[in-house]
């Protein structure tokens, strides 16, 4: 009966990740690595001088999303749910794997945002060379609407 039960969880589990496209979810935002990290200043700072450089991907939740994002931002799907991930891939499948892609969330501190890494992991993947995540140290409400820089509603 055990064994049978603990076949059961790991089809569950492979099933997931298959779904998610290999990527690990669950994975903690401090394992994407340093150097794919962008601060929100610089982030800022890019977007006043090219608003267009990079696709913004966000890929928190929705309401979070409707609620304040990053102007030209668009909604990607949730990284830590299967669904959200296969979003994701739909979105991103058919652009050149150089294309510069931020991802962000803010949905709480970076140390327990469930999103980030799988959607960095997923794309890293892919093959995309030039993909960088927005560091939300406590959320996006603090570390971005906060400061002043620029945040629109889903109309």
């Amino acid at each position: 009966m055990k064994v049978g039960r603990s076949l059961g969880c790991l089809m569950v589990v492979a099933l997931a990740a298959a779904a998610a496209g290999g990527a690990a979810l669950g994975q903690a935002a401090t394992t994407i690595p340093k150097d794919a990290l962008v601060q929100p200043e610089a982030l800022h700072r890019e977007l006043q001088a090219n608003p267009h450089a990079a696709l913004i991907l966000q890929v928190g939740s929705r309401m979070m999303f409707d609620q304040d994002h990053i102007p030209g931002a668009e909604y990607a799907g949730a990284g830590s749910r299967p669904e959200g991930l296969q979003a994701l891939r739909m979105r991103v499948g058919g652009l050149p794997r150089s294309k510069a892609i931020v991802l962000y969330c803010g949905c709480c501190p970076w140390d327990k945002c469930p999103n980030v890494a799988p959607a960095w992991q997923l794309l890293h993947g892919m093959g995309f060379t030039q993909v960088r995540v927005l560091y939300i140290a406590q959320n996006f409400g603090t570390d971005w609407v906060a400061r002043g820089y620029s945040a629109e509603r889903t109309q």
